[in-house]
C-alpha cells in the first residue's frame, strides 16, 4: 500500500532537471495540482533532511546534497560500473575517446559511469543523465538485444521524437536499424542525438544472457564512426564480452549447456 506524502515527495523530487534546477513554491505547487500549505509541508520535510536546499535570498529550492551523496553510493556499489570502470578506463585510452556505460531502466537508458582519455579539467557528471534509447547508440545497442515483447512494448510507447535531421523517426526504420546492429553485433549513431556527435556502442549481457546495460564511444562525427568504423568496432564489442564476463556470461557454457 503506497503512502500519499511519501508519493508526493518523491513526485517533487523528480521535477528538477538540468532545465529547471531551481523551483518555487508557485512552480511546485502548478505542476503538482497541489495547494501551496500541502507542498510547503512536503518541502520543508525534505529540506530538513537534506534532500532540497533553500535559497535564502529567493526562497526557491534546488535539490540538496543529500541526493548528491546517493547518487555517489549508488553509482559506486553498481555492479556493473564495479565490473567495468577498468575496461571502460583502456578503452578510453586506447581510442582516445569519451567511454560510457548505460543501464536499461525503465524504457530509457541512464548512464552511470563516464570515463576519458585524459584527465579532466572539472569532474564530469558521473550518474546520468538519461538519455533516449532509439536515437543514441548505447540504447540502440540494448534495443537490438532485447527479446521481442520487450521491444514491442518499448516501440508501442516511446513516440520517436526528431532531436537533429538525422534522428530516426520511423518505426519501421528503426526496426531495420537494430535488426543491422543485431547482425553486426554493435550499434551506430550518426549525429541522431546531438549534432556533429557520432557513436557506438555494444551490448553487455549479465549471467543469465540477458541484456542488461551496453557501453559506446562518443567524439566528433569524423572520428566516430569515422573512415575505419571496424577498427573502433573491434575495441568495443572486445570490451563488452569482457565486461560481460566478468558479469559471469559464459555464451559457450550457456550454449552446450553445462
Amino acid at each position: 500500500m503506497s503512502v500519499q506524502s511519501v508519493e508526493r515527495a518523491l513526485k517533487i523530487l523528480t521535477l528538477f532537471s538540468h532545465r529547471q534546477p531551481v523551483l518555487g513554491i508557485s512552480d511546485l505547487s502548478r505542476m503538482m495540482d497541489l495547494p501551496k500549505g500541502t507542498v510547503h509541508g512536503l518541502t520543508r520535510t525534505l529540506v530538513e533532511h537534506g534532500f532540497l536546499k533553500q535559497d535564502e535570498q529567493t526562497r526557491k529550492y534546488r535539490l540538496g546534497l543529500k541526493i548528491h551523496e546517493l547518487g555517489i553510493i549508488l553509482s559506486g556499489t553498481l555492479e556493473l560500473n564495479q565490473k567495468a570502470a577498468g575496461s571502460c578506463h583502456q578503452l578510453s585510452k586506447r581510442t582516445g575517446q569519451l567511454s560510457r556505460i548505460g543501464i536499461w531502466d525503465g524504457g530509457s537508458v541512464v548512464i552511470t559511469l563516464n570515463t576519458h582519455p585524459q584527465p579532466m579539467p572539472v569532474l564530469p557528471h558521473q550518474v546520468g543523465p538519461r538519455i533516449h534509447a532509439y536515437c543514441s547508440a548505447i540504447g540502440k545497442a540494448i534495443l537490438a538485444f532485447l527479446n521481442e515483447q520487450r521491444l514491442n512494448r518499448y516501440l508501442e510507447k516511446t513516440t520517436l521524437t526528431a532531436f537533429t535531421p538525422s534522428t530516426i523517426t520511423s518505426k519501421k526504420r528503426l526496426i531495420k536499424d537494430l535488426e543491422a546492429t543485431r547482425a553486426r553485433g554493435y550499434s551506430m549513431d550518426y549525429e541522431e542525438a546531438v549534432q556533429g556527435l557520432g557513436c557506438i556502442g555494444a551490448p553487455i549481457f549479465d549471467r543469465q544472457g540477458v541484456v542488461t546495460g551496453a557501453i559506446s564511444l562518443s567524439g566528433p562525427v569524423n572520428q566516430i564512426p569515422g573512415h575505419e568504423p571496424e577498427t573502433l568496432a573491434g575495441e568495443i564489442l572486445s570490451t563488452a564480452f569482457e565486461i560481460s564476463h566478468f558479469l559471469g556470461y559464459l555464451p559457450n557454457i550457456m550454449e552446450s549447456g553445462t
